[in-house]
């Protein structure tokens, strides 16, 4: 049942959820590859018989850096992402603990090891213990305060080196190689943190896109409106005003200007339908080469073929067919991350079908599927026309809709 359960909860999450997801557990592998690096410097040396207490002591402190390093990491990420954390807090308590338990591997362990054993497993231990501090920092700060935080941090772990025995030379080649490490730790996980931002904000700049497209839509069709109706509208108020100065003055002149009234207000009627239906009615060119600009606005490719039949077909049909392409452009907008879209038209057994196909389907059910207003609509329109709509299977990911019409 878990399994199930978390592939349905994958699928149901869009692009960036599933990128931050992945990101986010990359980050996580992070302290876990370090602790496993600790287990494997603290196994050898047990079978070398080396200070138990500072066997006991690396595990205890890996293990609790390990946890607390996941928590700085999921509170710095949010951070980076510009959302409320505590990521302060947990990354003074994951360097406090790896810098504590940094000093007390190196007095409680051997000074040396012989020549052809290489350094200590302590250097090994406390080289995984700030790296693993180093890595939330380098994400919940910027690189300038991560970089002076860990280079202190780490210079106050040389005393401890020093006292241990370990030498002069071997102290500074320790910390030679401790910030390579780090560098190349903090790198890393600022790369996953930078590459994670710059998801959202291309995911965000796309619903600015499609936003952007509708209010032009919105504009388009307020512009036509004012175009036809103010004119006629400042007519209709001067002729008024006339007609109220001849019928004060008893002149029969009043009645013709308002029959003249009469007739404005019946053309501004007229001219308000036809743009009302040359809005509502689609026309097949327009509405591909629209849909086309909106999608691409969107940041989705969109192939269109029509075909050289399609100005043959009959106007009704054409219209009916341009309501699809609408519909299903707002259907593409709104319910998947498509990437492409294609538009077919062709002719099939004496009937005209009108093809739609588009990937980035999330794989949960989607309106459109069922009986949503718009496709209902569109049902009906090609129903007038006995056509039918249909939403055969396309494959995971993708959707796919005919329109047939016979002619």
């Amino acid at each position: 049942m878990g399994v199930p359960r978390l592939v349905r909860t994958w699928k149901a999450y869009g692009k960036p959820q599933r990128s931050e997801l992945y990101l986010r557990w990359s980050l996580y592998l992070m302290p876990l590859i370090l602790m496993m690096v600790i287990l494997l410097a603290v196994g050898s040396a047990a079978q070398q018989e080396q200070p138990r207490d500072a066997v006991r002591v690396s595990m205890v402190v890996g293990l609790a850096t390990t946890l607390l390093a996941f928590r700085a990491f999921r509170t710095s990420l949010d951070h980076y992402l510009k959302r409320p954390s505590d990521h302060l807090r947990w990354l003074l308590l994951t360097g406090g603990v790896a810098i504590a338990g940094s000093w007390a591997v190196l007095l409680l362990g051997p000074t040396g090891g012989p020549e052809d054993t290489g350094p200590p497993f302590t250097a090994v231990v406390v080289s995984a213990l700030a790296a693993s501090a180093f890595g939330p920092a380098s994400v919940g700060l910027s690189m300038r305060q991560a970089c002076l935080t860990g280079i202190g941090a780490r210079l106050l772990v040389v005393p401890a080196t020093l006292l241990a025995g370990l030498g002069a030379p071997a102290a500074a080649g320790m910390l030679v190689g401790d910030l390579v490490a780090m560098a190349f730790i903090g790198l890393s996980c600022r790369g996953c943190a930078w590459l994670q931002g710059v998801v959202w904000e291309l995911d965000a700049a796309r619903e600015a896109q499609s936003r952007l497209a509708v209010a032009e839509e919105r504009l388009r069709f307020s512009r036509d409106l004012h175009d036809v109706m103010g004119r006629n509208l400042t007519t209709i108020a001067l002729k008024s005003e006339l007609a109220v100065q001849l019928a004060r003055r008893g002149r029969p002149e009043a009645a013709d200007q308002m029959t003249e009234v009469q007739r404005i207000a019946q053309e501004s009627q007229r001219e308000v339908r036809d743009v009302i239906r040359g809005y509502r009615t689609a026309d097949l060119h327009a509405e591909a080469i629209g849909a086309r600009a909106v999608l691409r606005a969107a940041d989705v490719r969109c192939e269109i073929d029509l075909g050289e039949d399609a100005d043959q077909l009959p106007q009704p049909v054409q219209s009916v067919f341009g309501w699809v392409i609408r519909e299903a452009t707002t259907n593409v907008l709104r319910h998947s991350e498509a990437g492409h879209c294609a538009i077919r038209l062709r002719r099939e057994d004496g009937r005209a079908v009108l093809e739609l196909e588009n990937d980035g389907v999330p794989a949960v059910p989607i309106p459109s599927q069922g009986s949503g207003t718009g496709l209902r609509g569109l049902r009906e329109r090609l129903a007038a026309h006995d056509g039918e709509l249909t939403v055969p299977e396309a494959g995971p990911g993708r959707f796919r809709m005919l329109a047939t019409v016979p002619l």
